[in-house]
């Protein structure tokens, strides 16, 4: 039973460790680009039910915390590639 135990926390262990570094690479990416500046979407757009004709309007707008506290984009990707793959990136990021 004890070693069942440690073979599924071993296991658990496994699964955090690190990802090859172009895997890291896609990952961080996105990240990265958020910290650059808000992002959103804006639809217009008109509805009807067939007696009644209404606009219809949706906005999104998503803003991250690294964008606010002002967070280099490019460090924000180097340090999540090394911290994920344990190596630095071999790509810069493309912005």
């Amino acid at each position: 039973m004890r070693s069942a135990a440690l073979a599924l926390g071993l296991l658990a262990l496994a699964a955090c460790g690190p990802v090859p570094v172009e895997v890291a690479e896609r990952q961080c990416a996105e990240p990265a680009r958020m910290a650059t500046g808000p992002t959103g979407e804006v639809s217009l757009g008109v509805s009807s039910d067939g007696r009644t004709t209404r606009p219809v309007a949706r906005t999104e707008i998503t803003v991250s915390s690294d964008y606010l506290l002002g967070r280099d984009p490019h460090k924000i990707y180097e340090l999540c590639v090394f911290d994920r793959s344990g190596q630095p990136p071999t790509r810069p990021l493309v912005l």
